[in-house]
C-alpha cells in the first residue's frame, strides 16, 4: 500500500460528505415513508374488515421479502452498480407503494408487500454499504450512530404524518411515494461517489452470515427484540394494568432512548479496541432491563426510566453490529456481509414476535419479559464464548 505524502491527508481517514449525505438522506426519506406506511396499511384493511390474522400475515410478507432480497441486492449492484440500484429500488417502492391505494383485492396485497420491501430492503443495503465505505474507521461509529439516530427519526415523522393525514384518501399514498422518490435526488448527486464492485464476493451468501457471527447475532438479537417487544408490549402493559395511553407513553419513552442514545453509543464504539466487548455490555443492559421489568410494573415512572436505557441499549446493537461488520471486512465481502446483517434482521422480526407470544400464551404475561431476557442471556453466553476463544482479528 503506497505511503500519503507527507503533511497530506490521507483519503481513507477522511469522512466523505457527500457520499453520507447522500445514503443517510435517501434512507431517511424511505423511513418517513414506512413510518407512515405500516400504521396505514394496517389501519385500511382493518377497516376493510380483514381479520386481525390476515393482517398479521399480509405484515410479515415484510420479512419474507427481505430475506429473499438480501442475497440477491449485492449481484445486481456488482452487475449494474450500486446507485443504479439504489434508484431502481427507489422508483420500484414508489411505484408499488402507490399500488397499494388502487389495489382493491386484498389478495394482491400480498405481491405488493414482497415488491415493496423487497426494493427497500435492497435501499438499506446498499444505503449501509456505502456509509460503512464513506466513513473513516476511527469515525465509523460516530457515523453510523448519526444515521441510526436520523432514520429514528424519520421513522417517527412518518408516524407523526400519519397521525395528520389519517387513512382516508390518496393523499397518504401521494406523501409517502413523494417522500421516496426524493431519496433518488442525493443519490443521483452523489452517484459518482458511490462505492464500485468490480469483483463479486469471494464466498457464498450464507458463509456472509456465520463470517463475523457476533455483528449478525447482534442484529438477529435486534430485529427479534425490537419487532416483539414492540408487537406485543401493549398486551404486556395493558394486561399489567396499564391504561392504553401509559403503555403508549412508555413506548415513546423506548424509542426517545433510541434516539438519544446513538450517537453517543456510536462515538464510544470508536474509542473501544474490541466492539464485542461493548455489544456484550449492551446485551447485559439488555438482560439486566427485561428481569428487572416486572418487579417494577406497580410504578410506570420508574419502569420508565429503565425502559428509557433499556431502548438506547437495544437500538445500540444495530448501530455497534453495523460497526464491527465494517471494520472487519471490505469491499465486495462487506456488499454481501451488509446483506447477510439485514437478513439476519429480518429472520429476527419474523422469529422474536413469534417467540415472544408463545412465551406469554405459555407461562403468563411475564412470559414477556423472560422470553425477551432469553434472548439477550444467549447472546451474553455467545459473545461470551468468542471473547474468551476467538480474539480480535487485525
Amino acid at each position: 500500500m503506497t505511503e500519503p505524502t507527507r503533511g497530506s491527508a490521507d483519503p481513507a481517514e477522511e469522512i466523505h460528505w457527500p457520499s453520507l449525505i447522500a445514503a443517510i438522506s435517501s434512507i431517511s426519506a424511505v423511513g418517513i415513508a414506512i413510518g407512515l406506511g405500516l400504521p396505514l396499511l394496517s389501519i385500511i384493511l382493518e377497516n376493510r374488515g380483514i381479520s386481525s390474522t390476515l393482517i398479521g400475515l399480509n405484515s410479515a410478507m415484510a420479512g419474507v421479502a427481505a430475506m429473499i432480497a438480501a442475497p440477491l441486492t449485492t449481484r445486481a449492484a456488482h452487475r449494474y452498480g450500486v446507485a443504479p440500484t439504489m434508484i431502481f429500488s427507489v422508483v420500484l417502492s414508489a411505484v408499488s407503494a402507490m399500488g397499494f391505494y388502487f389495489a382493491e383485492p386484498f389478495w394482491m396485497w400480498f405481491p405488493l408487500r414482497v415488491v415493496f420491501h423487497g426494493a427497500t430492503t435492497a435501499l438499506f443495503i446498499l444505503s449501509e454499504f456505502w456509509i460503512n465505505v464513506a466513513s473513516p474507521p476511527h469515525r465509523r461509529g460516530l457515523v453510523l450512530g448519526i444515521y441510526a439516530t436520523v432514520l429514528s427519526l424519520g421513522f417517527g415523522a412518518g408516524a407523526a404524518i400519519f397521525s395528520q393525514l389519517g387513512s382516508v384518501g390518496i393523499m397518504p399514498f401521494l406523501v409517502g411515494a413523494t417522500a421516496i422518490l426524493l431519496a433518488a435526488i442525493p443519490i443521483y448527486v452523489a452517484r459518482h461517489e458511490s462505492p464500485v464492485l468490480n469483483e463479486g464476493p469471494e464466498m457464498n451468501f450464507w458463509r456472509y452470515i456465520f463470517i463475523v457471527p457476533t455483528a449478525t447475532a447482534a442484529v438477529f438479537i435486534f430485529g427479534a427484540v425490537e419487532a416483539g417487544g414492540l408487537s406485543m408490549f401493549p398486551v404486556y402493559a395493558t394486561r399489567a394494568g396499564f391504561t392504553e395511553s401509559q403503555a403508549g407513553t412508555l413506548l415513546t419513552v423506548m424509542a426517545v432512548g433510541n434516539v438519544l442514545f446513538q450517537i453517543p453509543i456510536g462515538m464510544i464504539s470508536d474509542r473501544v479496541s474490541d466492539r464485542r466487548i461493548l455489544l456484550t455490555i449492551m446485551a447485559l443492559i439488555g438482560l439486566a432491563g427485561a428481569l428487572l421489568m416486572p418487579t417494577f410494573l406497580d410504578d410506570w415512572r420508574l419502569l420508565s426510566i429503565i425502559l428509557l436505557f433499556w431502548g438506547g441499549s437495544i437500538a445500540g446493537l444495530y448501530t455497534v453490529g453495523l460497526s464491527h461488520l465494517g471494520s472487519q471486512l471490505q469491499g465486495a465481502d462487506l456488499a454481501a456481509a451488509n446483506a447477510a446483517f439485514v437478513f439476519c434482521y429480518a429472520v429476527g422480526t419474523v422469529a422474536g414476535p413469534q417467540i415472544i407470544g408463545t412465551a406469554i400464551d405459555a407461562t403468563g404475561n411475564d412470559g414477556f419479559a423472560w422470553a425477551i431476557a432469553l434472548f439477550f442471556g444467549l447472546y451474553v453466553v455467545f459473545t461470551g464464548v468468542r471473547l474468551a476463544f476467538r480474539p480480535k482479528r487485525a
